[in-house]
Formats: structure tokens, C-alpha cells, sequence
């Protein structure tokens, strides 16, 4: 019998007569309640079993009798939820044991879910890994309603760790995850304990609409993320999954996630000490299953876990053998990258791929990279793939161990990261972190009594004009910076350094390119080196492109060089 759908807006009017349907009892969880919901706004297919009344209907009493099988009783007792798929939503890659235990074995692998009761605790459980020396055991953290009540290293087989208790019932989230990567073991969770009234006291929280999946070596991983220095060795208790750009970039786009990645790996070479190519540590031999290690080499199950997209960061290792002979060994390094595409194609069939490299250097590699992604495009037909270079790290923005990435730089991959996410999949990027004069173009214009001579370095992004005859006034001679996408009640930090003539002026302004409307404007005066400027603003004009137009004319015989411009949305 077709079922009957009631109208979505019965379901908020209707709540108040919820003591008016006689249910079926069972146990259902916030999925179940989540599913029938979508099913009554059409969103999805009606099932039988949604039927919870029995009047052979699904409809919006169906949906107060299930609500009406989370209410409190009242009556508080001691319960025992098993860590299962039923109760708890996996994040990343795990294993489930005979023991009901939940192995999170991946960087960043979590469980989470939301809990309801006076009191609840969990149990973690430890692998042989706990028997490493310290700095080596696993690292992971517990939040609760997204605040940090534990961070450690695994030292034990197992533990019970305390969520919340009280005088007064409460339902919280909660979330275990795994900080430190796969290579050094994996973090186990079973039991839940409640003290409770509700016949569901413990719900799996809901999948989030967008699924990524980060492929990737150390910088992935966030090694040495916490690191003091640069010259700070490998230690587990540096290594936190929450800041690297993977983790940031789900939490800015609000997507699950699943991390696959390795310190010293590569696609067909591993860090190489001696030049010589390490086919120990190879991604794509590893990538088919949940880890490399012992019991965690298992098939993953890519058809339950379906990716919108998968993005790649792996090369850096490479790097150390590719370059030895890049010319020969380049076009091996593409031959085989082409190789893992079609990989990675197979088990995720309708995926966007993103393919990157450059955080840490190597930017040699870089266009082999685009050469596979083209290779591949021409021999499979598939064109929902794309490539960029990421934006190497920087002194000025801090060193992890072993010269990895800083949090600082982990963030801004992220920001990138997300906004070409956006830009693939058709979505509205909020541009928070992005540099959006980062792809401007420099040029000049002058009056016809000036005589200028300008030049644009590729190689640092600096721009130098050299004046003879400056003309009549300071708009005379113009550097341009256009090209920029701009929106209205954007705030934005705008910075550059400028090295001029001790004393010399030089008026600037943001404006609409097409109406000459200012958004900004201000003036610097040169020091005779190379000065710093910095300022936040907001454009309150207009979403539009805009230009950034520096004024150097008026003067004979000057030189204005500018350097490192950025225009960085911060909000």
C-alpha cells in the first residue's frame, strides 16, 4: 500500500498533540529519528518500518511516537552501551573486534555521539603499543560538547574515563579521537556506562552532508604540529590531528572526514636518507586497507564509506628520491601517480579528486603532478579532478619538529584548502583566510609626459618601477594591482612592504574597478628600506572585483619597489 506523506508544516504544529497516538513499542535511535524525518519532507524514500503508529501511514504521528520513546521515565538506572555502529557514529577508519571493542586506528579516527543521563563514563582501551617507549605511545583526546577533558598518551591496557557527573540528568556530546597516527598504534573504546532514565540514553550523532577523504604522509599526520622548534625530534605527544589542515579544513566546511597517512611515505618512494628509492613505506600499497600494521590490515570497506571528495598531498618524500634524477625519475614519479588516481578512481567511483603539494617545498615535483592529473583526465575520461601548489611555509610563520609545518601554517592550508573545495563542487566559499590578491596582476599606468620603466618578479611576487619623469601629479604613475574579488562587509588585513625615498608619499586605495568607487584609501611614507605596512578594514561599498592602486608619481628620478602584498579576508 503507498503510504501518505503529510505536509512539512504539520510537523511543528502537530508536536502539541503528542499524547494523541498510540505507538508500538521500540527502540529507536536519533538516526531512526532523523530518517523518518526526511522521509515525512519527502527528502527521501518511506519505509515500512516508519510506520510507528501502525495506522499504515507515515506521516507526522509517526514521528511523535517516536519522540514520545526518548522521554525521561523518571526512574534512573546503571546502563551498559556497547561502542557499536548502532550507538555511536565512526569517524575515519576503524576496526570492530570480537572483544566489542572499536579500534581507531587512522590520524584523527574518532567516535561520537551524544549521551543522556546524570553520569556517564567511557572505557579506552590500549594495543602493544602502550608498550613503547613514551614519547611514542598513542596520543588521543575525549571532549566533551566540544571541550577537552583529557589529552594523553595510551600507557595502559584500560582505562575508564569519567564524562560528566551531577545531581540533574543532562545530554551531552561526546567525541574520542585518535591525535597521533597509525604508525604508532591505535586507540581502542568499548563500553559506555549511563546512569540514565531514557530508553535510549546513547545516539549516534548525525553524518554530516559532506564526506572528504585526506591521503597524505607527515604533514597530513600534523607531525611535530606542537613541536618547540624546528630542531626537535618526532614525539607522539607533538603530534595532534585536531590542527592539521585535514582536520581544520572538515571543521570550516563542516564535513566528516577520513584520513589515510603516513610519516615518510610516498607514491614510489619513501624519505630516502642515501637518494636511493625506499619502497617500504608506499601509500598506495597501504591505501586498500584500514593500516598497514599487524591486526589493522584489513580490506576497507569503501562502498559503506562513500568520499564526495579525496584529496591528495603526498610527494614530499618523493621528493628525496625523485630529484636525484628528476628528469628520469619525474617522469616515473607521474607514470605511478597516474597509477594511484586510478586507484583511488576505482574505489571511489563519483568522487571530486584534489591533488596537492608544496607545504614543505618541493615544488620541483609540482609539475609532475599536473602532468599526471592531465594523463589521467585523457586515459580515463573522468574530468572531476583538479590540482594546485600549496603555499611553502615560512619562517615568519613558525617551525614544527623536524621543519614540519606550524599550526599557523596548517591553518592557512586549510583555508585554501577549503575554498578549492568550494570552488569544485559549486559551493559559496566564505573566503575566511584566503589571500584574494594572491592571483592579481601587476601593472602600470602612467601619464604621457611620464617616463617609467616597471618590472614583476615571479620568483618572490615584488614589483619595481623606475621613474625618470614623474609627470604633473601623484596619479601620474600608477601601480595596479587587479584582479580582486571583494564582498561587501568583508573584513579584510591588508599588508605589504614598500621600499622608497626616505620621506616620499605614497596615496593608495581599494577600489571598484568598473565604477572607481574607493572602499579604502590611506597613504605611506617611505623610510628609505623596506617598510612594513599593515591594517584591517571593511568593505562596506559592494561585492565586486576591485583594484589596489598605489600613486608614485610628481617625482623625478625615484624608485618604488612593493613586496610580499596580501589582502587576507579575515571575516
Amino acid at each position: 500500500m503507498k503510504k501518505f506523506i503529510v505536509l512539512a508544516t504539520a510537523i511543528v504544529s502537530a508536536t502539541a498533540i503528542a499524547g494523541t497516538s498510540v505507538f508500538a513499542a521500540g527502540k529507536y535511535t536519533a538516526q531512526d529519528l532523523k530518517d523518518l524525518s526526511t522521509a515525512i519532507l519527502g527528502q527521501t524514500e518511506v519505509k515500512p518500518e516508519q510506520d510507528v503508529d501502525g495506522d499504515g501511514e507515515v506521516d507526522v504521528f509517526d514521528m511523535i511516537a517516536m519522540r514520545k520513546t526518548f522521554l525521561g521515565t523518571g526512574n534512573f538506572a546503571e546502563n551498559t552501551v556497547n561502542v557499536s555502529a548502532d550507538n555511536v557514529k565512526y569517524i575515519g577508519r576503524n576496526i570492530y573486534d570480537e572483544n566489542n571493542i572499536a579500534w581507531l586506528v587512522q590520524s584523527g579516527s574518532a567516535i561520537e555521539f551524544t549521551v543522556t543521563g546524570k553520569s556517564a563514563e567511557i572505557t579506552i582501551n590500549g594495543d602493544g603499543f602502550i608498550e613503547s617507549e613514551e614519547k611514542y605511545r598513542p596520543r588521543y583526546a575525549v571532549l566533551v560538547d566540544g571541550e577537552i577533558i583529557l589529552d594523553e598518551l595510551l600507557s595502559v591496557e584500560k582505562k575508564t574515563v569519567e564524562l560528566f557527573s551531577g545531581t540533574e540528568s543532562k545530554t551531552a556530546t561526546v567525541k574520542v579521537i585518535h591525535l597521533s597516527e597509525a604508525n604508532n598504534g591505535a586507540v581502542g573504546v568499548s563500553n559506555i556506562k549511563v546512569n540514565s532514565d531514557v530508553p535510549v540514553p546513547v545516539a549516534p550523532t548525525a553524518k554530516k552532508d559532506l564526506q572528504i577523504e585526506f591521503i597524505g604522509d607527515s604533514i597530513t599526520c600534523a607531525y611535530g604540529v606542537e613541536g618547540k622548534d624546528q630542531y626537535e625530534g618526532f614525539m607522539t605527544s607533538t603530534e595532534n590531528f585536531m590542527k592539521s589542515y585535514a582536520y581544520l579544513t572538515a571543521k570550516q566546511l563542516d564535513a566528516d572526514y577520513s584520513a589515510v597517512c603516513y610519516s615518510g611515505h610516498g607514491i614510489i618512494s619513501g624519505y630516502s636518507n642515501t637518494g636511493d628509492r625506499e619502497t617500504e613505506s608506499l601509500v598506495p600499497d597501504y591505501y586498500d586497507y584500514v593500516g598497514k600494521i599487524g591486526d589493522y590490515k584489513v580490506p576497507w570497506d569503501f562502498e559503506s564509506n562513500e568520499k564526495d571528495v579525496v584529496v591528495i598531498n603526498l610527494g614530499t618524500n618523493d621528493d628525496t628520491y625523485v630529484t636525484k634524477d628528476l628528469e628520469t625519475r619525474g617522469e616515473e614519479f607521474a607514470e605511478e601517480y597516474v597509477k594511484f588516481l586510478d586507484q583511488i578512481h576505482e574505489k571511489n567511483p563519483s568522487a571530486y579528486i584534489i591533488c596537492t603539494l608544496g607545504t614543505m617545498g618541493c615544488t620541483e615535483l609540482y609539475p609532475y603532478i599536473e602532468q599526471a592529473v592531465d594523463d589521467f583526465r585523457k586515459e580515463s575520461g573522468y574530468d572531476r579532478i583538479m590540482c594546485y601548489q600549496s603555499a611553502t611555509h615560512t619562517q615568519s610563520d613558525g617551525m614544527g619538529s623536524d621543519w614540519h609545518p606550524s599550526e599557523k601554517t596548517q591553518q592557512n592550508s586549510a583555508y585554501v584548502l577549503a575554498d578549492k573545495i568550494c570552488q569544485a563542487l559549486g559551493m559559496e566559499s566564505d573566503q575566511i583566510g584566503i589571500d584574494v590578491a594572491s592571483d592579481a596582476v601587476y601593472s602600470l599606468k602612467k601619464a604621457e609626459n611620464a617616463m617609467v620603466s616597471d618590472y614583476f618578479s615571479d620568483w618572490d611576487k615584488s614589483y619595481h618601477i623606475t621613474t625618470v619623469t614623474g609627470g604633473d601629479s601623484k596619479d601620474s604613475v600608477q601601480a595596479v594591482v587587479s584582479g580582486i574579488g571583494m564582498r561587501q562587509n568583508g573584513k579584510y588585513r591588508l599588508s605589504f612592504q614598500i621600499e622608497t625615498a626616505d620621506g616620499m608619499v605614497i596615496p593608495f586605495c581599494i577600489r571598484n574597478s568598473k565604477t572607481g568607487e574607493v572602499i579604502f584609501e590611506d597613504e605611506f611614507t617611505g623610510a628609505g628600506t623596506k617598510s612594513p605596512y599593515e591594517i584591517e578594514f571593511t568593505d562596506k561599498i559592494s561585492d565586486c572585483d576591485a583594484e589596489i592602486v598605489f600613486s608614485a608619481g610628481g617625482e623625478d628620478s625615484s624608485r618604488l619597489s612593493l613586496y610580499e602584498l596580501k589582502l587576507v579576508k579575515i571575516a
